[in-house]
Formats: C-alpha cells, structure tokens, sequence
C-alpha cells in the first residue's frame, strides 16, 4: 500500500479546481474576458479596471451544490492593492449581493461573456492561505461536501476592531519591513497567499520569515533520558520519534499514553500574571499532557510551528500548562489559545496571530484544525473518540481525518492519543500508515494502579447485598483509600434521576406532550420531562393508574447525596455539567469525595488513591458500534488519574469485551479485535459509507443518481430523526437517544428514512464525487422533499 496515502483517502488527495470554463456572476454580454482586460474601463457603469492581472477568481459563500465552482470577476482599479489572493469580498451574484475569498489575479478569464466587477474588498487581510484552501478542497472532497461549506467551517467570521488592533512584535521579530506588497506578475491559480517572491505560497507583504526556532528560549537535550526526551523515555520508540521531530521529518504515530498525573512548574521566569495565562504555578495535569508539551517543544526548537487539538477547553488548559512549564508561555513567540466559545473576537485574534506568524504554537479545540500555522511540523489530536471531534455542520469533517490530510500534504509530523483507542485510529496502523508508540508491558505496569472488575460472579458470595449499587467491597475500598487522599465516583450520568418509571407496575414514565422520558432534577421536585423541558406534576402511570414513581437511573446528583450520608464528615465534591457549581479542573490532595460524569473528572494533585467506576452495564450498554471502545476509553480516561499504588475497580456487570480490556490496561488489543471483526463483516473503517436521510422519494432519485446497487445498498429503512426533541437528556448514552414506540407517529405524518451506501476503501473517494454529483443535480432541478448525505455518518463508526 501506498505509505503516504491516508487509508480510505485513495490516491487523490488534493482534487483539482474546478476551474474548466469559471464563469462569471453577472450575465453573459458577448464580450470576452480577454477584450475587457485590455480596455481603461468596463463595459458597464464606466469603472476603471486594474491595468495588471485585471481578472480576479473567487470563491462565493453559496449554498445550492450546483453552484460550487469559482467565478470570475473584473478588479476594478481602486480595489487593485487591496484584492490580494486571500482576502474577503463582496461580489453581484445574479440580484444578491455575496461574500466570498479572492483565490487567484490573473491576466485574463476562460469566461466567454462579459464580466461584472468586484463590488468591494471586505478587508486587506489575506485570511484564506493557499495551504488552507489546499485543505479545504481536501477536506470537500473527501466528505462529498462544498467548498464554500468547509471554508465557512475555516476562516472564523471577520471582526473588523481586532484587524485595527495593533500588532504585538513577537521576540526575534522586527516590524520595519518596507514592503508594500505590489504584484506585477501573474498569480497562480487558486494561490490565496501565493505570491511570487515569498515561500511556501506566502502572500506577499507579509512579515518576513524568522525561524520559530528563535521563538523558543527553554533547553532542549536531544539525547536519551535528556531534559527534552525524558517525558517520551518509557515509550518504546518515543525518544527517536522526537528526534526525528526535532530534524525536521514527518514520523507518523498512535499514541497509547500512561497514566498519572504530573505537576507543572514554569519554565525560567516566564511571565503567568496576564490574562491569557494558562493557570498557576505547580498546576496538576495529566501525564499525557507533559508529553505532548514534550514533542510540541521539539518541534518548535526544530524550528517549525505546531498544532495541536483536543476536545474541550479543559483540556486546553491542561496542555498551555503544560506548555508554559516547557517554555512556550502563552502569548507573542509562544502559544495562543483558539476555541469558537470564547466568542468572535478572541477567536479571530487567535486565528491572526497565527496567520502573522506572532505565535509558532495553536492549542484549540475543533476550531483550530484549520488554524493558520505556518511552517507546519507537528500535528498532534489527543482523545480522537470524544463527539466533540466531529464537526455537526456540513459536510461534517472529523478532526482526526482533517489532521491526518493536513500532515501528508504539509509533510508534517503526526501524533494521535487517547486515553484509549478508537477503531479507526487502529486502522492507521493496520494499514501502515502510523505507527505505534506505547510502553512495555513491565514499564506499563509500573505506572498503572491495581484494576479490579465486581461483577455479580465476582460478588456473588455476598449474597443478597452483592445487588447494591456501592457493594461492600467498594465501600471498604473507598473507606481505607479516603485515610491516604482524595477518591473520585465515576457515574455515566449528570443530574438527580434522569429516569424514572411507575413504582408498581415499572413502565416507564414518558411526558404525555412529547412522549420524551420523565426524570426527577431534585428530590423534592415534581417529575419534569428531559426532552421538552414540561412539568409533569399531575403524571398518574397509563397502565395502572399509579402516582408513585421509582429511579431507573441514578445520576452524579443523587450519588453524591447518597455517598455523603454512607461517609459521613467525608466532604463530597461534584463536578458535571449539570451541577451548581459546574465542572471542576483541578483538587487539592486532601482525602474527599469526588462525583464526576464522564470528561468532567477533576485532575487532583498526586492523583486519587482509589477510583470507582460506577454501572458499568450502563456505560457499556450502548446499541452504536463505538459502544465498547468509548466505554474502555472514558473508563481509562478516569483510571488515568488514579496513583500507580491506587485500586480501581469497575462496579457492574460491563461489556465482557471492554472490562477484561480495562483490567488488563489493553485498549490497543481490544481496538484490533474489534477492527477485525467489522472487517469481516464488511463495516466500517473497513470499509467507506454514506448515509442518505430525507423523504423517501427524494432519498431515492439522490441514491439512483449514484448508481450503486445490490448489497451496496442497505435500506431505505424508516429512522427516527436525532432532533433535540427525541434525544435522551445531557449525557445519556447514545443507545438511548431514540423515541419510543409510537412517539414518531404521534410527532410526524410521515417518517423519513435512511439509505446506507457501502463501497471499499479504494472507492470512497469516488463515492464522495458521485454523492456530491447528484445532490447537484438536486439543487439545479429544484427537487421537491429533504434529502442529506453525510460521508462516514458518526452512527456507523
């Protein structure tokens, strides 16, 4: 197999344009693009046109599919300096008026009809780079989606105050470049940023390239067991992989990090007192944390920039500690911080300041995997598994896919963790594509803390009290481990009693509006309806006519009630979503209770001396086919944080699968397994799919128009849609997010359904083209129903 060919990618990563024939946005006149290049004027409303590479090629920000293809427009002589390759637009497009990006100046346009000016440039800001819109086009192509629907996903909106702002000078840098950014030769097509003189398609008028290298002021030892390579020294192979990160390579690796917790301290006398400080000194994080800090140093002392992702803003966090103790603080010449929560403008600010090259390192969430970094050496995504990796708008890109695109064609190095191992990223390595990084066994279980499953076999000689849910094993765990330092209780669900049913008779208890099921927020509240958010304090049960009510499912709230009577004087601390006081980040290591929901476990100072891993026939119960991996991973993910001389110990009766893979500390062996398995059976990332949702008969002209047939094709079959008034409440398993039986007919007249097309791997490129080729074809028509594709649907992976 091709090494450098993404598995289920195919051979052509980076489509061409589609640039046979552009046309122009206003309407044809019989006058050739080349005529109204070479005249002082326009043919309409005696605009002067630039007298050099007069044509400008845009991208417009369009909807319908059929309309996904770049125009051409006249630059009129006052916008000339200003519509640069990159920057953002306004154009006539038919009666509308439409934002879009300047891909390329030319000297004249493919176009046969008479073309219309430019009506504005947005900003000067070349905010779309060529190795973007590289991306982008990648990316589009892949998913079967538009290229104006992943630029929308790329370039944050322009907030014009953080544009004036002025520039911070990073060390090193020198702000008296005299150059005025004029153009007189002919760009290359579709070269945002794609100047002639510059390197690596960088615009010109940019600030001159200083190595990130001389950003980087801590010390660096390339040899074994040095200050560089000490976190990566228990990994088989990981101090040669940050050898070959710091010479400039592009190894490729899956990570299996171990567990434990480490304690940051600055590095030098960097400055933590600003406001876009990561946090305070000596901050707790976990060990996965410092070695990613670890390999983002070597690249930047290598003299190349780094990004890196990860799920949430806890984790940002965790890993711009990380990164200050290492000697890359936040700020000009260090790292900055993109996350879309922060809001508009520190979102673009951050986007800008890897643009100007101010900062070699971007630590963001989702957001940032399209960030701006130049000089690209190191792409890191840790926790590939989380959903909020997958992007929920079109053409819904995963972080992992896009990351691992952006390495190959940026030659850059790329490194995948988690806490455990999904499925494709196993499939990184069966193909060859990656390779692993994870200790040996012995090293493994020096650093691991004892793993205990009590099943019911396992407790079945405490009789009767073997079916509680805290058994007296636990307890007594719980209790000793509470002398030595703090105890986390993992529970799969936030809130009091997310579920509740009748007390006699046991159905479930539903919301009579919406059919939704019925929890309990508090102990003294009425019982409230988890989709629709309605009270149902007069709810008597349909089948017996019961008032009472009785838990199905115990949440974060209600365990924490009842831990804090079972340890009295011991205090209790919760951290969920749904909680008062929110998530918490980081605990002292003072003995205490601590309640979590999965993602929301605090990180405490040393670790926890025990770890209790609550109803794990709930966590492992889901019907997707993730179901046991992302179990296992929220399981480690917890476990992680414990003391290498703590107990953990997994109360219930899990998934055989993922608990034996918890007590053996084996994700990787359980991630092949289950990639053999699918397989044989023909599943996914074995193969690539498509999902087609809508009305029946619009679901059935789009899946005609690809042409695939016999066992290619799977349904239609009648679905309920993932609307928010069908999903289970925050935090319940994705098993659970379906309506009952009955509630769809009551909610719609007709039911939508779903086509699942399957093709090999080598074929997923051309089912994207052909996908988005039909849906075209929709669009241009004007069919009437619903009807969405989605590439690699998150149900099937």
């Amino acid at each position: 197999m091709d090494q450098d060919v993404l598995p289920g990618l195919g051979g052509a990563a980076v489509p061409a344009a589609p640039g046979e024939g552009a046309r122009s946005g206003g309407k044809a006149a019989g006058n050739t693009a080349g005529k109204a290049a070479g005249k002082a004027t326009s043919e309409a409303g005696g605009v002067p046109i630039a007298a050099t590479l007069p044509v400008a090629r845009v991208a417009l920000d369009l909807q319908p599919a059929h309309l996904d293809q770049p125009y051409d427009y006249l630059v009129p002589a006052s916008m000339d300096e200003d519509a640069q390759p990159g920057v953002r637009i306004k154009a006539r497009f038919g009666r509308q008026e439409v934002s879009g990006f300047v891909l390329a100046r030319l000297a004249q346009s493919d176009h046969e009809g008479r073309l219309v000016p430019l009506k504005r440039v947005v900003s000067g800001e070349r905010v779309l780079t060529a190795q973007v819109l590289e991306l982008c086009r990648a990316v589009a192509a892949r998913y079967g989606g538009t290229l104006a629907d992943v630029l929308r996903l790329a370039v944050p909106p322009r907030h014009a105050r953080v544009e004036q702002e002025a520039p911070v000078t990073p060390p090193g840098r020198h702000d008296d470049s005299t150059d005025d950014g004029s153009d007189d030769g002919e760009t290359g097509d579709d070269d945002p940023g794609g100047s002639h003189s510059g390197s690596d398609g960088e615009a010109d008028g940019e600030e001159p390239d200083v190595p990130a290298a001389e950003w980087f002021a801590g010390d660096w030892s390339t040899d074994p067991g040095g200050t560089g390579t000490s976190a990566w020294a228990p990994y088989q192979g990981g101090e040669a992989f940050l050898r070959r990160v710091l010479g400039g390579d592009a190894p490729r690796a899956v990570w299996s990090a171990l567990p434990g917790v480490d304690d940051t301290r600055p590095a030098g006398d960097a400055d933590t007192s600003g406001t876009d400080a990561p946090g305070p000194a000596g901050t707790p994080v976990p060990r996965w944390a410092t070695a990613v800090a670890a390999a983002v140093t070597a690249c930047v002392a290598g003299g190349r920039g780094a990004l890196v992702v990860v799920p949430d803003a806890r984790d940002v966090a965790r890993v711009r500690a990380a990164l200050d103790a290492a000697g890359i603080p936040a700020g000009p010449g260090g790292h900055v911080r993109l996350i879309a929560d922060d809001g508009p403008a520190p979102r673009y600010r951050a986007y800008l300041a890897a643009l100007r090259r101010h900062a070699p390192v971007v630590v963001g969430t989702r957001a940032a995997m399209f960030a701006p970094v130049r000089d690209l050496g190191l792409v890191v995504l840790w926790g590939d598994g989380e959903e909020t990796l997958a992007e929920p708008h079109a053409p819904y890109p995963h972080a992992r896919d896009v990351l691992a695109i952006r390495a190959t064609q940026a030659g850059a190095a790329f490194l995948l963790g988690a806490p455990g191992r999904t499925v494709q990223a196993q499939a990184l390595l069966a193909t060859g594509w990656a390779r692993e990084l994870a200790p040996a066994r012995d090293t493994l279980r020096a650093y691991t803390p004892r793993v205990r499953a009590l099943t019911s076999v396992e407790l079945a000689r405490d009789g009767a009290a073997a079916a509680a849910r805290l058994p007296s094993v636990a307890w007594r765990v719980a209790r000793e481990a509470l002398r030595h330092g703090p105890v986390l209780v993992q529970v799969p669900r936030g809130g009091y009693l997310p579920v509740v049913a009748c007390a006699r008779c046991r159905t479930a208890a539903r919301c009579e509006a919406c059919h939704g099921p019925l929890g309990l927020p508090r102990a003294d509240a009425s019982p409230q309806c988890t989709w629709c958010g309605r009270m149902a304090g007069g709810w008597s049960c349909p089948e017996c006519g019961w008032t009472g009510l009785r838990s199905v499912r115990v949440g974060s709230a209600r365990t924490a009630e009842e831990l804090g009577r079972a340890f009295t004087g011991v205090p209790v601390r919760l951290s969920a979503a749904s909680a008062p006081s929110g998530v918490v980040d980081t605990l002292p290591g003072a003995p205490a209770l601590v309640v979590a929901t999965p993602g929301a476990e605090p990180v405490a100072r040393g670790g926890y001396t025990a770890v209790l891993l609550l109803d794990a026939a709930v966590m492992s119960g889901g019907t997707h086919l993730a179901a046991g991996t992302e179990a296992l991973g929220r399981w480690l993910a917890a476990a992680a944080l414990a003391r290498p001389d703590g107990q953990v110990l997994l109360v219930g009766d899990g998934a055989p699968g993922p608990s034996q893979a918890l007590v053996r500390w084996d994700p990787g062996g359980f991630a092949a397994r289950e990639l053999d398995e699918r397989a044989a059976l023909g599943l996914p990332p074995a193969v690539r799919v498509a999902a087609v949702t809508g009305d029946r008969e619009a679901v059935a002209a789009v899946v005609e128009r690809v042409g695939l047939m016999g066992e290619n094709v799977l349904g239609p079959v009648e679905i309920d849609e993932p609307s928010p008034a069908r999903r289970g409440g925050t935090g319940a398993p994705k098993g659970d997010r379906t309506a009952p039986a009955g509630a769809q007919d009551a909610l719609d007249v007709a039911r939508p359904v779903r086509t699942v097309l399957r093709v090999p791997l080598d074929q997923g490129d051309e089912l994207a083209r052909r996908l988005r080729a039909s849906m075209a074809v929709r669009s241009a028509r004007r069919e009437r129903g619903i009807a969405r594709t989605r590439m690699d649907p998150e149900e099937m992976l």
